[in-house]
């Protein structure tokens, strides 16, 4: 659909529901509220070109972002329908192999054939119709998510929910477990693991419904990533103060304190047990 003020700037519907904004002109306008967040996560805890993995690739507006504004970065895009991996291939110009490879499958089979170790950034961005599917919201497969990133790693989810947000509370239970259980030794860690939550203060009160990014990010040594101040990568002034400047200005909660608070005694989310 397109924009009827600028007819180069398009939405992407699939099955009626808006996925992606996609901007002929200028690939670093992302459209979307909760992309705007995520692409301010990534320009103030990583430098450089990246490795990421996208699931749920939709028209790719964030892998053309990246591409536009991080030359070098290796990107892969898994999306379950590959007709509309096609026509994002026809229609938007996207970035040609190995700069994105685009793949068509299941995100959570897809992200099970990638190496270890073999990516700075994950991103899920799946949904079908307004939910994310079950399988990609578990424990275990946020263990295979810390398993493809490597040391200091970042894993950004959209999670839309509405009050009281118990959807989002138990997202970042699970994050919380996920982290935990795969902290390495205390003599190989200098830099601990970190969850974050951002989005509108409005939403972080649970007064309506919306996007939340969550925000994981790996343990690493001090070798291995980028080093923080001293209120960890997602503490840092230079991070809250440019979510604060955003067109639709957000908050980020990220200490302990506070991730523990927001998800008080939801419940972890596991695979489900068969007999």
């Amino acid at each position: 659909m397109p924009d009827r003020d600028d007819p180069r700037a398009l939405t992407v519907m699939i099955n009626g529901v808006p996925s992606s904004f996609i901007d002929l002109d200028d690939p670093r306008n992302v459209g979307f509220e909760y992309m705007d967040i995520m692409c301010a996560v990534l320009d103030h805890t990583r430098t450089g070109a990246l490795d990421v993995v996208h699931l749920g690739a939709a028209g790719c507006a964030m892998a053309r972002s990246i591409d536009a504004t991080r030359p070098g970065s290796r990107q892969i895009g898994i999306d379950i329908d590959a007709r509309l991996i096609d026509l994002a291939r026809t229609w938007f110009d996207l970035p040609r192999s190995p700069r994105l490879r685009l793949r068509a499958g299941d995100a959570r089979a897809q992200l099970a054939t990638l190496a270890t170790a073999s990516a700075d950034v994950v991103i899920r961005d799946v949904f079908a119709g307004d939910t994310t599917p079950a399988h990609l919201l578990t424990q275990e497969f946020v263990a295979d998510v810390l398993r493809v990133l490597r040391p200091g790693g970042i894993y950004l989810v959209n999670c839309a929910d509405r009050p009281p947000l118990d959807g989002a509370r138990a997202e970042v239970a699970t994050l919380r477990a996920a982290l935990e259980a795969a902290r390495p030794p205390v003599e190989d860690v200098t830099i601990p693991g970190e969850v974050g939550i951002i989005s509108e203060p409005a939403l972080l009160k649970s007064r309506r419904y919306g996007n939340l990014v969550l925000v994981l990010v790996a343990a690493s040594s001090g070798t291995d990533a980028q080093q923080p101040g001293p209120d960890g990568v997602l503490g840092s002034a230079g991070l809250a103060r440019a979510l604060r400047t955003l067109a639709v200005p957000a908050q980020i909660l990220h200490t302990e304190a506070e991730t523990a608070k927001f998800a008080g005694q939801a419940r972890v989310f596991h695979d489900a047990v068969t007999p």
